[in-house]
């Protein structure tokens, strides 16, 4: 079960240069949907999989974020190329700035011991499925070449940035509170 686990995040660290390509090269954004709903929905599963079998793991923890970061900066950047969208570059640009910036919180608190200051919260989790939605949103808006699902992508996009500045915040406040 723990190499299954293992595997689940391993395989969204490798689909995100294969969606890349699929999108940008080759322009099968019917199987980057795919694939993305796949790898994305291994987000769920690995955790969800080493808390039922008590398999979670330092290195999960660690690896766990940093596979939703190389998906999603796959995916925007893909995304930016495919719709030469000012405004998905724009918000996912913001969106990349916040995961860094957790990504170096998370860090200094282990550095001082004070890792739950930016454990992972409900709302952060929900950012999450909102972006992979807004993702979704686009792919499927290119695969079917529908500009209402594009729009509908957009608003949520949207959304997400506004749940990541707040996560953000929470994580810097969290971090910085005396």
């Amino acid at each position: 079960m723990f190499n299954l686990i293992q595997f689940l995040t391993y395989f969204r660290i490798i689909s995100a240069p294969i969606i890349f390509l699929l999108i940008v090269v080759l322009h099968s954004y019917g199987w980057a949907l795919t694939l993305f709903i796949f790898a994305s929905s291994t987000d769920y599963w690995d955790g969800y999989l080493a808390r039922k079998y008590n398999f979670e793991s330092v290195l999960g923890e660690v690896l766990d974020p940093i596979a939703d970061k190389i998906l999603i900066t796959f995916l925007i950047i893909a995304l930016i190329l495919e719709l030469s969208s000012v405004f998905v570059g724009f918000v996912g640009g913001m969106i990349l700035i916040r995961e860094f910036w957790v990504a170096a919180l998370r860090d200094f608190n282990a550095r001082q011991g004070r890792s739950e200051a930016t454990m992972v919260t409900s709302l952060a989790k929900i950012k999450t499925t909102i972006q992979f939605i807004a993702f979704s949103g686009f792919l499927l808006g290119l695969f079917l070449q529908n500009a209402l699902i594009t729009f509908l992508a957009n608003f949520f996009l949207f959304l997400a940035l506004i749940i990541t500045i707040q996560t953000g915040l929470s994580y810097t406040m969290a971090t910085f509170k005396k």
